[in-house]
């Protein structure tokens, strides 16, 4: 528990994010049934307006009761078979992790990788496709150890041509940027809470086209986990809510009231509010040093991969954010991987994509650095 003296963190680290009081209300509901009509309206609710979020008709677009790790598994499980071919983009620590939880479940991996820090090359994807005929093609529209945000459309185009199915992480992007699935043609597709959603940690937002549940259906042998098999459940999300497992209440609620309050906003309002607080993030840290990782094209606007200057260096990245954090509450994230040591993963998602979460950090980072 909090101790009395502690004063609220402002989480501007890689998530979670800090969450709105109208959120954790929600979450504070009295408990009822996860199969109450009551309760079941309200995932009724949370399904369209995730469709309309991910921009998708997907009738199995659903809150995964995962975090977003899981919801990549649910992905992966589903559309992958032992010996299948899968082509990965490797932007970074997730499309790592891509590979790790398909080469467990006996997918033949072909990896297409990049420095970190830049984005996967659209002719690189399209020609290891061509030549590996894959049955999954999958990658990170954003990818939160770098903070890249990944072109699609070109990916998805060699990928449909193929006749292989899309899967897309958008952990990192989901209502802080446009996600249209349809549009881009993508087949399975996850998310989490706990980034720009500014909801606590504990669902991962998931969409399923019919192209993706036919492979399912076509399968040659069961889904290797039971869990995430979407076979299974379709029976509870859909129209006959049979009983697979106790949905967690209390956070569909809360995402619920998260998912009212992107659409109070307007995603192009929302998109343009982080972007405005990524540009005065810049401008705040640059006469410290501080200088970013990711050239401007590719940049993502709700999570800044700062290179350190070198009196961040000298006095040990990691103490620095520990003094933030002690000091003013403010906590920072630092490389992962490749970048371990070399960058900080600074966050403006949701509810901090504001300026004054800028100058709250800016004037904590003049007093660390001065001491």
């Amino acid at each position: 528990m909090m101790s009395p003296s502690q004063s609220p963190r402002l989480l501007l680290g890689p998530g979670p994010s800090n969450v709105h009081p109208a959120v954790l209300a929600a979450m504070a509901q009295p408990l009822v049934g996860h199969l109450d009509p009551a309760f079941l309206s309200e995932m009724d609710e949370v399904q369209e307006r995730l469709r309309r979020l991910f921009q998708t008709e997907n009738r199995l677009t659903i809150p995964l009761s995962a975090t977003g790790s899981g919801g990549m598994e649910a992905c992966l499980a589903n559309l992958l078979e032992p010996g299948d071919p899968i082509v990965i983009g490797v932007a970074g620590v997730f499309g790592e992790r891509m590979c790790d939880v398909a080469g467990r479940i006996g997918g033949r991996v072909v990896r297409v990788e990049t420095e970190p820090g830049t984005a996967l090359d659209d002719a690189a994807m399209s020609d290891a496709i061509l030549r590996t005929r894959p049955a999954v093609v999958a990658f990170v529209h954003a990818e939160t150890s770098t903070g890249v945000c990944q072109p699609v459309a070109g990916i998805a185009r060699a990928a449909r041509e193929a006749g292989a199915l899309l899967v897309l992480d958008c952990v990192t992007s989901l209502g802080g940027l446009a996600v249209t699935l349809d549009r881009w043609g993508a087949d399975a597709t996850y998310s989490a809470t706990q980034k720009c959603l500014s909801c606590p940690p504990g669902l991962s937002p998931a969409s399923f086209s019919e192209r993706a549940l036919a492979r399912v259906r076509a399968r040659r042998r069961p889904v290797q986990s039971w869990y995430f098999d979407v076979s299974l459940l379709a029976g509870y999300f859909g129209s006959e809510r049979i009983y697979h497992h106790t949905a967690p209440v209390s956070a569909v609620r809360g995402l619920a009231q998260a998912l009212r309050r992107v659409e109070q906003e307007g995603m192009s309002a929302r998109e343009a509010r982080h972007r405005r607080a990524a540009a005065a993030l810049l401008t705040a840290v640059e006469g410290f040093g501080f200088s970013p990782l990711v050239a401007e094209p590719h940049r993502l606007p709700m999570l800044t991969s700062l290179r350190l200057p070198e009196r961040v260096l000298q006095k040990g990245e990691a103490a620095v954010r520990r003094r933030l954090l002690d000091r003013h509450g403010i906590e920072v994230g630092g490389g992962l991987g490749k970048l371990a040591g070399m960058i900080w993963r600074i966050g403006l998602m949701g509810e901090n994509a504001t300026e004054e979460s800028v100058g709250r950090l800016a004037e904590a980072l003049e007093d660390v650095l001065a001491s």
